[in-house]
């Protein structure tokens, strides 16, 4: 799946970037914006190009809505750097978007990739 061009309605990844973000702040457990952007496209292959405008406003709802929970620390070049973790609602959330996700792909795999026996 490399080298491959990023076509994609824009509508099909607005509607699982919540989804995505938070998968992925609970399995690194304790990361923070421009992390998630190169786990992104890294774990993709480049398909899902994020930018910042695109995940810290994301991360801000996520972190407003009480499904992860966000601090300041301090990294070795004494700048400040958000760390994300997701908290006990957020996993529920995430645990029921995996469920909606995983019966949506096979409700449409049952249209368009039929079973022929």
């Amino acid at each position: 799946m490399s080298d491959f061009k990023a076509e994609y309605l824009p509508e099909l990844l607005r509607g699982n970037t919540e989804a995505l973000l938070l998968y992925l702040v609970d399995e690194l457990e304790f990361t923070y914006g421009y992390q998630l952007i190169k786990e992104i496209k890294t774990r993709s292959q480049g398909y899902f190009l994020f930018k910042e405008g695109t995940i810290y406003p994301a991360l801000r709802k996520l972190e407003n809505d009480g499904m992860i929970a966000g601090e300041w620390q301090q990294v070795p070049s004494g700048m400040q750097r958000r760390y994300y973790r997701i908290t006990d609602k957020g996993r529920d959330v995430l645990r029921d978007k995996i469920v909606m996700w995983k019966d949506f792909t096979a409700a449409m795999n049952l249209i368009i990739e039929p079973d022929i026996s």
